[in-house]
């Protein structure tokens, strides 16, 4: 039987790096509960571009 659950994935993208106007991205895929969290994840993650970490937000 397939999992039958309230888990989606999401797309993180960096906000510092979207905002400084260089070129390329830094995003990460990641899952979260849509009943316990229902608005927009931010997590610290690591920006390779940057080389260091900074806050990433979910998009659509």
């Amino acid at each position: 039987m397939a999992k039958k659950g309230n888990r989606i994935q999401v797309i993180l993208e960096c906000t510092e790096h979207k905002n400084s106007g260089m070129p390329g991205t830094s995003r990460y895929i990641t899952t979260k509960n849509k009943k316990n969290t229902t608005e927009r994840m931010e997590l610290k993650k690591y920006n390779p571009i940057l080389k260091r970490v900074t806050v990433h937000k979910e998009i659509k």
